[in-house]
């Protein structure tokens, strides 16, 4: 009979090869997305990381148009963050299309600045996959930036339906789902939590 300490042996000895062999140091390009609550607030907690660390770090948000969020007030007191609000709000609220489609394109050029300055050590594109899903912004001039940006940056793509293409491009890819979720049974969204 096996015992709990030969298993964790076993086990250890594959970690510590997968460990050994993941050597390559270069930049990541993360997506998160799915249709579950999160995305946005992971990368967001990957913003801290990166600050504790002492990179400096580029947020560059695609639709959202509030600037009264929680993560906007804390981060933008920090010195090495820059934030940029881009959006127009949800296309169901603004409904225009071609106002909807020039802000992502101001935001674009924003970020592409980001993506472009090696002392940025994290790109956060948050709620960038409406983009493509609106046809805003061109899929493969996007990746081809992304691919091009400097070797050691790091970028966060975020939103619902991320495209195959984006994501074959990605590093990592998060599929966030959504087993529940409080605004299905009426509560609103909350200071602290959702915003």
């Amino acid at each position: 009979m096996v015992t709990h300490e030969q298993r964790m042996q076993k086990k250890k000895a594959v970690i510590d090869n997968q460990i050994a062999a993941a050597q390559a140091e270069r930049g990541v390009l993360l997506i998160n997305t799915g249709n579950g609550k999160g995305k946005s607030s992971a990368a967001f907690g990957v913003v801290a990381r990166a600050l504790g660390h002492g990179l400096k770090v580029g947020v560059v948000q695609f639709v959202k148009s509030r600037s009264d969020t929680g993560e906007e007030a804390f981060f933008r007191t920090q010195p090495n963050v820059t934030w940029h609000v881009g959006g127009e709000g949800f296309t169901w609220e603004t409904q225009d299309k071609e106002r909807d489609a020039a802000a992502a394109r101001h935001a674009w050029a924003i970020a592409g600045e980001h993506l472009s300055n090696p002392e940025i050590g994290l790109v956060v594109l948050d709620e960038m996959t409406y983009a493509f899903k609106y046809g805003w912004l061109d899929l493969d001039a996007v990746i081809a930036k992304l691919l091009a940006r400097p070797l050691m940056q790091h970028v966060i793509v975020t939103g619902r339906g991320a495209p195959e293409a984006l994501r074959a491009a990605a590093d990592t890819v998060s599929d966030i789902g959504n087993e529940k979720h409080a605004f299905q049974a009426g509560i609103k969204a909350m200071p602290g939590l959702e915003w």
